[in-house]
């Protein structure tokens, strides 16, 4: 065996420094385009790259060559966590402009005030009807019932006649609102 050849070290050969010289163009090539849209305000792809080599280069001898391309392949990786980390900082950091008035998911008084009378309200009217009108619109508008339903609860001879009776009871209903 060849005392010079050692197949589980580092490859002999070029320097870090020459290799990041002869890959810095190609992987500048790759590298376009991976940085977030948003980011690109603040660095260019350029700045990525540069960072990627002065950090390989900051290594020097600790960085261990294990095949050709692993300068390239160091590189690359390198690209690809700083443009991560921009766009984690940029989502991190993101400033959203608030209105002045907010509007609230929850009631307030008034709406509570307003929506309780409008429900008084509808409640005397339905207890002003007659019980048949009364239980067609409660068994469609409150419990939700489909007129199939309805016209067999109701005994109704169609789901068209049930449809028809609540559509008149409703009008009725509406009358007494509106009074």
């Amino acid at each position: 065996m060849d005392q010079g050849s050692n197949e589980s070290g580092p490859v002999e050969g070029p320097s870090v420094e020459a290799l990041v010289q002869q890959y810095l163009p190609s992987v500048q090539k790759w590298a376009h385009g991976r940085l977030p849209q948003a980011a690109r305000r603040e660095f260019d792809t350029q700045d990525l790259v540069q960072e990627a080599a002065l950090r390989l280069l900051r290594r020097g001898r600790r960085f261990e060559l294990r095949h050709a391309f692993a300068v390239q392949a160091y590189m690359r990786q390198t690209v690809l966590n700083l443009a991560r980390d921009q766009g984690r900082r940029l989502a991190h950091s993101e400033m959203v402009e608030l209105p002045e008035e907010l509007p609230c998911p929850d009631t307030g008084p008034l709406e509570f005030a307003i929506s309780q009378e409008r429900r008084a309200h509808y409640e005397k009217a339905l207890r002003s009807l007659t019980p048949r009108d009364r239980g067609l619109l409660v068994a469609r508008i409150e419990k939700g019932m489909k007129t199939s339903d309805i016209a067999y609860a109701f005994g109704l001879p169609s789901p068209d006649a049930a449809r028809m009776a609540v559509v008149r009871a409703f009008k009725r209903l509406m009358d007494k609102l509106s009074s």
